[in-house]
């Protein structure tokens, strides 16, 4: 095969979040499942795919390291790499578009990458919250995988996605972190039950919620959050007679004493923490703090930030479970909250 034939089956998206060597070990195997790279071909040198792509070297190499790993090429010291399978076991290409790439979603991908199996192939696209960049992703792959693993949250508009996801075949969908309605047929789905879930951690937490008789909740006009948050936050206050206040903009909303704040985005726990700090007020005494999703630094901050979190690492597993199986199972997120000094 002549170079110039073998760098067009090659496509190096500077969009996309996959790392550029799987997209390179992707391509890869891409071209050998579709007959255009046969066993014996020999590959373009480390540096030679390093230029034409404008790539670095160590790149190209992780590339051809990870692909010998599983078995799909080889190399003959002074002679290079070539195609060691003409026919691959696993022929798993899958699309994984996340609306933001946060320490959170990141034990998402990680998890889901170690559990699915080295040679399936991977894309992974961020639409950063933007309705139109998520359907113009979707729209032109509809055709291009055996799997779909959308992660489905839009800062606005996504009034009618369910009418994007629908036109992918059910048996290819799995749905992550938010059930969408209106999406029809059979499709896998592991997600978070969003308004039960701050109920439940909420009323675990009542006894020390008791000390105070406001509870305010973090929740921006325009925000990616789920609004079933703020009515699971509502009837807890509701049931168990806390004054309730949904705070839009944190830098305008006094902080007394007496209150419970509910942060979700990790800006607004430092301005938070921030604010109480410049006042006369004591964190877990006289100001209390709930902060979404748990970290390593909340355990030392302040003594312990006390966390509302789903299982991400779990997500991720039960996601690549759901396509290893061929599975079409509909499974809630297991949710905790970790009672620490700042309540």
């Amino acid at each position: 095969m002549k170079r110039s034939d073998f760098y067009s089956l090659i496509d190096i998206s500077y969009y996309s979040a996959t790392p550029k060597y799987l997209q390179l070990a992707n391509a890869i195997i891409k071209a050998i499942n579709e007959g255009k790279l046969k066993k014996d071909e020999p590959l373009p040198s480390l540096n030679e795919l390093g230029d034409e792509f404008e790539i670095a070297r160590a790149t190209v190499e992780k590339s051809y390291k990870h692909l010998r790993n599983i078995g799909v090429i080889a190399s003959v010291p002074g002679k290079g790499y070539f195609i060691k399978k003409a026919h691959l076991d696993n022929t798993l290409k899958i699309l994984l578009l996340f609306n933001k790439l946060s320490p959170h979603k990141k034990i998402v991908y990680d998890a889901f990458v170690a559990n699915i199996g080295e040679t399936a192939s991977i894309d992974f696209f961020i639409y950063n919250n933007d309705f139109s960049f998520f359907k113009k992703l979707l729209s032109s792959r509809i055709d291009d995988y055996t799997h779909y693993v959308i992660l489905p949250h839009f800062m606005e508009g996504g009034g009618n996605v369910h009418e994007i996801i629908n036109t992918i075949p059910k048996h290819k969908l799995i749905l992550l972190d938010k059930l969408v309605p209106k999406v029809t047929g059979e499709f896998a789905a592991i997600y978070e039950n969003f308004e039960k879930d701050i109920y439940s951690a909420l009323e675990e937490a009542k006894d020390q919620l008791g000390k105070y008789h406001t509870l305010k909740i973090i929740f921006p006009e325009y925000t990616h959050f789920p609004k079933d948050i703020v009515k699971g936050f509502e009837r807890f206050c509701g049931e168990y007679a806390f004054n309730c206040v949904i705070v839009r903009d944190l830098m305008e909303e006094p902080i007394n004493s007496g209150e419970v704040f509910i942060t979700l985005m990790e800006d607004d726990l430092v301005v938070l923490i921030e604010r109480i700090l410049s006042r006369p007020l004591q964190i877990g005494k006289e100001v209390g703090v709930i902060s979404y999703n748990e970290s390593p630094l909340k355990k030392l901050l302040l003594n312990g930030i006390t966390t509302i979190s789903t299982d991400f690492k779990l997500m991720g597993e039960l996601s690549a479970k759901a396509i290893l199986e061929n599975s079409v199972v509909h499974q809630e997120i297991p949710f905790s909250i970790i009672m620490r000094a700042s309540l």
